[in-house]
């Protein structure tokens, strides 16, 4: 199928430190003009699966403000820069958040988690022997660690308790991957 939609010119409403906000301004098939949202997000993340020996996964219990709770996440963040390899960054998030460290990340899935209005990526690996590290979180973030059994949280996922995206798919592609 042919798009006959087209982008005709895109605005900067807001630069943020890794978010731009922009106006787009799409014209439609029948001639229309249209204003669309759009959000650049400059630099791209990684997360990772953090396997425990006793095949628990290591979660990560944070407070998220658009929402106004502690959520339960699989450890994630952004990349230093748009060339840092997202292995790198899974692994440094990994250890940051967590206080492990691994040499055997496997990659599992990628993902563009809103495609409706924004461009990420989060290119998610799986994190197995496990070796204690330092923990070394940014200097605003409160993180408590939980290794919890993936069969309950899949059940939390379906009983509607994890609804963060990327944690969403990031173990059920794990569950029917390595299970």
């Amino acid at each position: 199928m042919e798009n006959k939609i087209k982008r005709i010119d895109r605005k900067l409403e807001f630069q943020g430190t890794i978010l731009d906000f922009y106006t787009d301004y799409m014209q439609m098939p029948d001639g229309k003009v249209e204003k669309w949202d759009f959000i650049s997000h400059r630099k791209g993340a990684a997360a990772v699966v953090p396997v425990m020996d006793d095949g628990k996964i290591l979660m990560v219990h944070q407070y998220r403000n658009a929402l106004e709770r502690m959520t339960i996440e699989i450890p994630a963040g952004a990349r230093n820069h748009t060339t840092e390899d997202t292995k790198i960054c899974a692994a440094r998030e990994l250890e940051e958040e967590t206080g492990y460290r691994s040499g055997d990340l496997e990659f599992l899935i990628s993902l563009k988690p809103t495609v409706a209005y924004d461009n990420e990526f989060i290119d998610i690996y799986v994190a197995k022997n496990l070796k204690p590290g330092r923990q070394h979180l940014d200097e605003h973030e409160y993180i408590e660690l939980e290794p919890m059994d993936l069969d309950v949280l899949c059940e939390r996922i379906f009983a509607g308790e994890i609804q963060d995206a990327k944690t969403v798919a990031a173990l059920l592609a794990y569950k029917i991957k390595y299970r």
